[in-house]
């Protein structure tokens, strides 16, 4: 990275700040907990310090975005019937946080430490794959036609994991093409360093469509670990299946998947997935 060794401890300082700040509001206006502030003020920092501002742009795309679909009707019947069954909800934690952004926190990384355009194209993959992922789980829980299951195709209650809707399909496609929109507006601009112009037209709509793909691709990955290999649990007062250890105030008991799976888990991998299939669409692009 240009100017890294001269600079760093510059864009320490601001990622400090800046990131400090953020978490600080993201933790006033509940959107995360404690442990995620911080973990998000980590993360922050770690790509304001060492990536392009695209790197950063994008992670704040997606933190926008998804916390906006997530208090989005938070209130509605469908979404508290499905937020019911999901291990988590509400505030994120710092498994949340490093679940979504772990991943693209490690490809700046290598990305500052050997500089090559594949590792910025995996992860506006993996960026694309846990936002469409997010939209898909807000906007699908909004659903007037009941879901059903990627496997087997019968019908399933809200919330259900590996679950899918027409209106959740088309959300996790609107989120993964919102990250490749992102991507390219910043590098339209030239990079720091970079005597040449930005990224032209077509190199712009196929990033778009690349990040669309792969997104979508790691949502529905995301869905089919859901539906068979993630952990999940029978409530032994109310009989409800669901992502949770406890229900109704009670242990629940494991039905099926891995007790290891848990949803960060299956985000984690889902993602990776997705990155793994943009650097390779980059490749024929």
């Amino acid at each position: 990275m240009v100017g890294f060794i001269d600079e760093w401890w510059l864009r320490l300082l601001i990622g400090l700040l800046g990131s400090g700040l953020a978490a600080a509001a993201a933790y006033r206006a509940r959107s995360l907990s404690g442990s995620g502030a911080w973990s998000a003020m980590v993360m922050g920092t770690g790509f304001v310090t060492l990536g392009e501002p695209v790197w950063f742009g994008v992670l704040i795309a997606f933190f926008i975005s998804s916390t906006f679909w997530s208090k989005w009707k938070r209130h509605t019947r469908s979404k508290r019937d499905a937020e019911a069954k999901y291990a988590k909800s509400g505030r994120r934690d710092a498994g949340q946080v490093w679940a979504n952004g772990g991943a693209g926190l490690l490809l700046c990384v290598l990305h500052a430490l050997f500089p090559h355009d594949g590792w910025l194209l995996a992860y506006i993959g993996v960026m694309a794959s846990v936002n469409a992922d997010t939209w898909a789980t807000e906007i699908g829980a909004l659903s007037r036609s009941v879901p059903r299951s990627i496997v087997s195709g019968k019908q399933v209650p809200t919330g259900t994991s590996g679950g899918v809707t027409p209106l959740g399909s088309a959300a996790a496609l609107g989120g993964a093409a919102f990250i490749g929109a992102v991507a390219a507006l910043l590098l339209a601009v030239p990079q720091p360093g970079e005597a040449a112009a930005g990224l032209s037209g077509a190199a712009a709509a196929g990033l778009i469509a690349a990040a669309a793909a792969a997104g979508l691709a790691g949502a529905f990955a995301d869905s089919l670990l859901g539906a068979t290999g993630q952990a999940m649990y029978r409530c032994q007062v109310c009989g409800s299946e669901t992502e949770r250890t406890g229900h109704c105030g009670s242990p629940t008991r494991h039905i099926r998947g891995f007790a290891a799976l848990d949803n960060d888990r299956v985000n984690l991998l889902s993602s990776l997935v997705a990155g793994l299939l943009a650097l390779a669409i980059g490749q024929l692009l």
